[in-house]
């Protein structure tokens, strides 16, 4: 169980240490700025997101393949921290493309629809993996080193896929006429239009350090992190006990759930905790990983805070994914139930302030732009120098958060 747990927590180490420095690379324009290689065209295509993303999944599955292929305790570790680092950069990366073609009212939607693609994964990768596992003994191995080669494989078809459906960055998209394209032309400007009338998705920022350094010193981004953190401690120790199957992706409240796991004995009742439990996690993260990608404004600095959220999130895994030990089973693991609502107390707590310091900016920004109209003839919320308005970002004035 402790090899189990220790290669558990090397996953999540890898994760966590990769993950904001993919999203800087997968950021745009980002690579020129940090080689110092001007105006570097060939240089930026390589890492806008249409061969990023495809990339790490492709990686992702060829480590797959070779966790199949492990045969001792110190090749089973260093998989298990490589496939860490090949995956960190998806998720973040995925929701910060999201930030890019979206409205952000238009966002924490694709997000839930992303999110629940993977908890419908986990539903049938059970039964998946369950009829893998009788493949045991075939070519002289183990049933659980066919799950991981197969579903690596499979993974590896998908990425090349992937090469030709995500899209690249907004103003470098190649958009023709019908059929051979997605948009025509005045679509592409459409699109621009609509999104330039909502927030920064439109603009074309040139990477900064600077834009790096605001994201790691704003108390907010350090919240939605330590939001995602509660949360995610939940997640990844309730997938240790996990039922697996379609019944798992859908019922709203996650602390009832763990009441029911502390107060009941029986299998069938402990079962229903577990499904609500289960439901509630992945509603309320589908939410909660889409805060910052529609408050954070400032490309750069909203690619480093989807980002860090994850990352502090994951530092919460790699503690879920090592409390539930044999230790507990006696008692039914209360213990770690009890730590697992502590948790989500505090998520809660976070959310709380979360939602009262930016409704109360919303105001405070609000009583600013009216005393500006009423003095000014011209009426109008308050500029800011025009030539540094793309840089304030959710600094200006005039940007209004989401609740």
């Amino acid at each position: 169980m402790r090899t189990y747990n220790t290669a558990l927590a090397l996953y999540f180490i890898g994760y966590v240490i990769f993950e904001v420095p993919s999203n800087i690379m997968c950021a745009p324009s980002s690579f020129e700025h940090v080689m110092g290689v001007a105006n570097s065209i060939s240089s930026l295509k390589r890492f806008d997101p249409q061969f990023w993303l495809p990339s790490l999944t492709l990686v992702w599955g060829i480590v797959s393949v070779c966790q199949g292929l492990v045969t001792n305790q110190a090749g089973l570790f260093g998989i298990r921290f490589l496939l860490g680092a090949t995956e960190a950069g998806l998720f973040p990366g995925v929701i910060f493309l999201f930030s890019v073609y979206y409205r952000r009212r238009e966002r924490s939607w694709r997000v839930a629809i992303f999110f629940g693609g993977a908890a419908v994964s986990g539903a049938f990768g059970g039964i998946f993996a369950y009829a893998i596992g009788k493949m045991d003994g075939v070519g002289g191995r183990r049933g659980w080193q066919w799950i991981f080669i197969l579903e690596g494989l499979l993974t590896i078809v998908i990425s090349i896929g992937a090469y030709f459906l995500v899209p690249t960055w907004l103003h470098s998209a190649k958009f023709v006429r019908r059929p051979n394209g997605i948009l025509t032309e005045a679509e592409r400007e459409r699109l621009i239009a609509r999104l330039k009338a909502d927030s920064d998705a439109a603009n074309e920022e040139k990477f900064q350090w600077v834009f790096v350094r605001r994201a790691w010193t704003d108390h907010l981004v350090w919240a939605y992190a330590l939001l995602f953190h509660g949360f995610a401690f939940v997640l990844y120790s309730l997938s240790l006990f996990m039922v697996k199957g379609i019944f798992c992706v859908r019922i709203y409240v996650v602390t009832d759930g763990y009441i029911v796991l502390i107060t009941t004995k029986t299998s069938g009742a402990q079962y229903v905790g577990v499904l609500l439990a289960a439901a509630g996690i992945y509603t309320g993260n589908s939410l909660l990983l889409s805060w910052p990608g529609e408050n954070v404004s400032g490309q750069t600095k909203r690619a480093v805070a989807v980002a860090m959220q994850i990352t502090i999130g994951d530092i919460g895994a790699i503690s879920g994914s090592l409390i539930y030990r044999p230790a507990f089973a006696d008692h039914r693991y209360r213990k770690p139930h009890i730590i697992a609502i502590g948790y989500l107390t505090f998520a809660i707590a976070v959310a709380s302030y979360l939602w009262i310091n930016l409704a109360r900016e919303n105001k405070r920004r609000d009583r600013i732009a009216l005393q500006h109209s009423e003095g000014n003839e011209e009426g109008g919320a308050p500029v800011d120098n025009k030539e540094g308005d793309l840089h304030l970002g959710d600094r200006d004035l005039r940007y209004r958060y989401q609740l």
